[in-house]
Order: structure tokens, then C-alpha cells, then sequence
């Protein structure tokens, strides 16, 4: 019996997460690496100092006499990105699909935006930890289910608690909008469709909430209501309105909601018919994370590329627009989501414009992007560093990687896994 106790304690500790890295105390210069910077600007040959969880210095190394630092890194031959942003993750919330009681990504009812996805979300998750050897430093943690699923809060994904993971708290409410149009059947057998005849009211009872929101907070009441309390902001900007939303009609209705409210700041998640409405879209200041990129069209008549090429439809548009994951198995898929630029890149955008829609882009949709998203003096020092181009999933090899300047661990169940069975093939042969 104390041996079976044993073996347990040590397959514990041993899928445990890593202990999280502490704060950075000694001055690290990296040298002679490729720095994607962020912004579409390169450095070929850079020097990058970092002090105190920040950069305070990058340049070019040419002719550039470097003061003492503690810590040297010779990142010669490699390539440095900012952190990558996951934008609208799951990431903590759910641990095992098939075990209902680690599953915190929805709440019952329809009208929740006092829901705060942040204190579900579990720092330790292995998901996390499998996400950073990617490059993935940084995640917005959205909540799902209902018509308002919650409010979300953006981490950085080394820490010993959520307190200690936030970057910026309550950054936005989650809307999902409804669907003029209903489909029968499934995946395998799919059936017609059909409109949605309760569309209007649907919408009319997103702008009732609404509206008995407004005039709570504007009648100071003595008894509260924590939901509609939890609307506050959307007029100022001090939240973010995200409408989960893909088809052309919906998205019109969405900003012509957004202008009747007039909530400052709206971002469409999905957005997979945007470009259709890319005068509104600009006209309206709204952003676009859009759905996963490897995917099929959502019509059997459509150009089968064309979730490839989307990003640089509404990019070459001047439309602010980034990558997010949502989907199937989409905790497991966030490590692909470097992968997700790279395929935008290999369908017309930039290279170092496909950087952005998961760096610099997403920051600035996210309101993160004084302090990450870019390799820019006075910045947070989170940032990465490959053997390779880190939006190939053939040579994207991260050897190091910084959340606010702590260097972190790279190892996860997978790279457990890898060397423990490498050592066991090595030696048969």
C-alpha cells in the first residue's frame, strides 16, 4: 500500500506544471539574433537588453559596444518574436472535455456579463503549459455559452495564480450574436437552411437588456444588480464589446448596434464575412478576430481557399484584424497558432505582416499593446527565441522564452514524453 502511495505522489508531482520562474533580478543582453520586431520592421543583427522585466534597449549590434550585463545570450543564426497573443481562449478553463467538473467555460442563463472568466481560470492547467513552447506567452481567457457569456481578462501564462497571471482584468464583454438563419442535419449529413424566425426578437431582447442596463447605472439604485452593473463601460471604452459573428446580414446588424448604443469599441470574433461590409467595418472603427484559418468554407460553393486568404482581404482593406482559435478541440489547438499566420502568409500577406495578426494586431485589439506586442524599448520583456521561422511548423524550435523578462520553462507533458521514449529507442538500437 505505501508503495502503490508512492508511485502516485511521484506521477503527480511528475505531470505537475513547472514552478513558475521568479522575477527577474540580473540584466540579459541578447545578441546577433533575427528580431521580427513586430510592427513589419526587421532587425538583422540585434542587441536587446532587458532589465528589471523590461527592455531598455534594441538596436542594431553593428558597431555597438554593449554595457556589462549579468546574463549573455548568443542568439546568433536565430530568430526573436514578441510573445505571441492568444486572443478569445479557452485556455484554463477546461481541462478534460469528457470530465464535466473541470469544464468552467459557460454558465447557465443567457444574460451573463458579470460572469468573469478569470476566476475560473486555472494557471496550472497542462494546456498552458503545452502552449508556451510554440511561442504563445500571452492569452485573452473568454468565457462561452449564452447570449452574453461573460466578461474576459487577458494573462501571461506563467504563474503561480490568476491574480498573479493577469495583464489587464475585465477587458471586455462577449456577445454572441444571433443567427438569421438556422441548419438541420449535422456535420456528416447536413440539411437545408432555413430563417430563423425569432432573429428580431432575439435582437430585441440583446438591446432590452441593454437598455434596463443603462438606465440601472444611470438611476444609482440602492439595491444592486450585479449584471447590469456589469455592462458598465461599454460607453466610455473602458470595455470592449466582442460579437461573436460570421454572417454578412448579422455583422451589419451588430454595428448598426453598436452605432445606436453608441458603444465606443466593438470587435468581431469569427468574422468570417467581413470583407463583404469593409466600408462599414472602417467607417465604424471595428477590429476582426477571425475564426480558425485551417478550416473549410462555410458554404459547399465558395472558394475553397478562402479561409486562407481572408486575412488579406480585410488587412490590404486597413482593416485591424488578428487570429483567434475558437473551435473544436480549440485548447489543444492554440500551440498551432503561429502555424494559423504562416498559412496567411503562404496565401498573399507579408510574412512580417502575418506576424502581426498575433502580435502588434492583437494587442491593439485587446488594449495590451503599451506594453506587449512588439520588441520596443520600454516594453514588457516577453519575448522568444527559435532556431527557425516561427511561423513554420518545420522549423519553429523555441530554445528560449521570456514572460516580463523570467525566463521560463519550455518543458510539458509532450516534451516529457519525447525524451523519455528517445531514450528508450536509443537504447535498442
Amino acid at each position: 500500500m505505501k508503495k502503490y502511495i508512492l508511485s502516485l505522489l511521484i506521477s503527480c508531482v511528475a505531470f505537475a506544471q513547472q514552478t513558475p520562474a521568479p522575477k527577474q533580478t540580473k540584466s540579459i543582453l541578447i545578441t546577433g539574433g533575427k528580431a521580427h520586431i513586430g510592427n513589419g520592421k526587421v532587425i538583422e543583427n540585434s542587441l536587446i537588453s532587458i532589465s528589471n522585466g523590461k527592455i531598455t534597449t534594441i538596436t542594431d549590434a553593428t558597431n555597438v559596444r554593449p554595457e556589462k550585463h549579468d546574463i549573455y545570450i548568443d542568439a546568433s543564426g536565430k530568430h526573436i518574436y514578441p510573445g505571441f497573443i492568444a486572443a478569445n481562449a479557452t485556455l484554463g478553463l477546461v481541462e478534460i472535455d469528457a470530465v464535466k467538473a473541470s469544464n468552467d467555460e459557460n454558465e447557465m442563463g443567457q444574460m451573463n456579463p458579470h460572469i468573469r472568466s478569470i476566476i475560473a481560470y486555472n494557471s496550472e492547467s497542462g494546456l498552458v503549459e503545452a502552449a508556451r513552447p510554440n511561442g504563445v506567452l500571452v492569452a485573452q481567457i473568454a468565457p462561452r455559452g449564452g447570449r452574453i457569456s461573460g466578461t474576459s481578462s487577458v494573462v501571461q501564462l506563467d504563474a503561480w495564480n490568476w491574480e498573479d497571471a493577469i495583464v489587464k482584468e475585465n477587458d471586455g464583454i462577449h456577445l454572441s450574436w444571433p443567427r438569421s438563419y438556422s441548419r438541420s442535419g449535422w456535420w456528416a449529413e447536413p440539411g437545408g437552411i432555413e430563417p430563423n424566425k425569432k432573429y428580431d426578437q432575439q435582437i430585441t431582447e440583446i438591446q432590452d437588456f441593454l437598455n434596463d442596463a443603462n438606465a440601472y447605472v444611470a438611476s444609482n439604485p440602492n439595491v444592486r444588480d450585479i449584471p447590469y452593473e456589469a455592462m458598465k463601460g461599454l460607453d466610455t471604452g473602458e470595455k470592449q464589446l466582442f460579437v461573436h459573428v460570421d454572417g454578412e446580414k448579422e455583422i451589419i446588424d451588430a454595428i448598426l448596434f453598436k452605432k445606436k448604443n453608441n458603444i465606443k469599441k466593438m470587435t468581431l470574433v469569427g468574422g468570417y464575412y467581413a470583407y463583404k461590409n469593409v466600408a462599414l467595418l472602417k467607417e465604424n472603427n471595428v477590429s476582426v478576430l477571425l475564426r480558425r484559418i485551417h478550416d473549410l468554407p462555410l458554404l459547399e460553393d465558395e472558394d475553397v481557399n478562402l479561409p486562407y486568404k481572408n486575412a488579406k482581404i480585410l488587412y490590404d482593406a486597413g482593416i485591424i484584424v488578428g487570429l483567434q482559435n475558437a473551435g473544436d478541440m480549440e485548447r489543444m489547438q492554440i500551440r498551432n497558432l503561429p502555424f494559423y499566420a504562416g498559412t496567411c502568409a503562404a496565401w498573399g500577406i507579408d510574412k512580417e505582416d502575418a506576424l502581426k495578426l498575433i502580435t502588434s494586431n492583437t494587442a491593439k485589439i485587446l488594449g495590451i499593446d503599451a506594453n506587449y506586442g512588439t520588441l520596443e524599448t520600454g516594453k514588457s520583456a516577453t519575448l522568444f527565441i527559435s532556431e527557425g521561422d516561427a511561423l513554420d511548423m518545420r522549423t519553429n524550435k523555441v530554445t528560449n522564452a521570456f514572460i516580463d523578462g523570467r525566463q521560463i520553462s519550455l518543458e510539458s507533458h509532450q516534451t516529457e514524453l519525447y525524451d523519455r521514449y528517445k531514450e528508450k529507442y536509443n537504447a535498442e538500437k
